[in-house]
């Protein structure tokens, strides 16, 4: 099982560190592990994130 840091997933979204953070916060990014002061992710999760995300139109997107 492949573990990313707030950094590394951030990358694999291609997403700003901040914008993953503000996803966080929000309860709206993908799901995510608190091990003390340390946030991470598994690539499982953020792939699964992806795949719950997909939208077939600019109007199915608004919609949700």
């Amino acid at each position: 099982m492949e573990v990313l840091n707030r950094e590394g997933a951030a990358a694999y979204l291609k997403l700003a560190c901040n914008t993953l953070d503000k996803m966080r916060v929000a309860g709206r990014g993908p799901k995510y592990a608190k091990l003390g002061r340390s946030v991470r992710y598994r690539r499982a999760d953020l792939d699964e994130y992806l795949a719950c995300n997909l939208v077939a139109s600019t109007s199915e997107a608004q919609a949700a």
